[in-house]
């Protein structure tokens, strides 16, 4: 038997088989969980729903994540379809792309407001309508980044959203820890995925990144995937409001040693 054998997982945010949220539903799927799936309107057709065929998901609806009535209605299908939920797993960011480039002080107010309410408050949303179905506790899950700690270049307003994601873990896992419910994150080392491609020089990044990281590897979504696996079961029983980093060691790098 998996892992996750008899679990129940939704996933929002996969854009393609690129996607960190599709590395992480193949790994739950792998271990035994009834993944279904939730993303924006314009990518289920085309993208989302032949992934979800291919491991033989039911459930595929589109979720506009600033709409609390839309977000109902996807809880309320999957309570009609599956009736409970053991895991959920958020992988939901957006900011406009010019709001990733440049100088972080003309961050415009309006894209200040829009990374924020879908990058972060979308969690607290849907983690609200999740609880309900969570009637024997679960795993809450999301993804986060370095630049939510450290200033990394032109990553600006996403930087600040994913800190405020990160505090958001912290609240939400002392909120629902009583009732069983853990919330935690990942932050990932830079995936080459549809998200990352809007932050200007993001491949100079990524190519650096490898040259620095203490392991010198890639980070896979395969990698993120393990590592989700581990969160959303009982291995992690007792772990809760933390953030895992799987990143190769880059995060406990001061200055790094360019002579190798």
């Amino acid at each position: 038997m998996g892992l996750l054998e008899g679990r129940k997982a939704l996933v929002f945010g996969v854009a393609n088989d690129h996607s960190i949220a599709w590395g992480i539903a193949k790994a739950l799927h792998a271990q035994g969980a009834t993944v279904g799936f939730s993303s924006a309107e314009m990518l289920i057709e085309k993208r989302v729903k032949p992934l979800a065929e291919s491991i033989g998901a039911d459930f595929v609806e589109p979720c506009d994540v600033q709409q609390d009535a839309d977000i109902e209605r996807v809880f309320s299908a999957w309570q009609a379809r599956h009736g409970t939920l053991d895991i959920l797993v958020h992988c939901v960011a957006f900011a406009k792309r010019e709001e990733l480039e440049g100088h972080f002080s003309d961050t415009s107010r309006a894209g200040f407001a829009l990374a924020m309410d879908i990058s972060a408050y979308s969690l607290i949303a849907i983690t609200r309508a999740a609880k309900p179905l969570m009637t024997d506790g679960g795993n809450v899950l999301t993804l986060t980044y370095y630049g939510a700690e450290k200033v990394v270049a032109n990553y600006n307003v996403m930087g600040v959203a994913k800190a405020a994601l990160e505090a958001i873990v912290r609240y939400l896992a002392v909120d629902l820890g009583p009732q069983g419910i853990r919330v935690n994150a990942i932050s990932a080392g830079p995936v080459r995925t549809l998200a990352a491609s809007g932050v200007k020089d993001f491949k100079k990044h990524h190519r650096q990144f490898r040259d620095i990281s203490p392991m010198r590897t890639p980070i896979t979504i395969e990698d993120i995937g393990d590592t989700a696996l581990y969160l959303c079961s009982d291995m992690s029983r007792t772990v809760t409001g933390e953030v895992i980093y799987v990143d190769g060691g880059y995060n406990v790098i001061g200055v790094p040693n360019t002579e190798e």
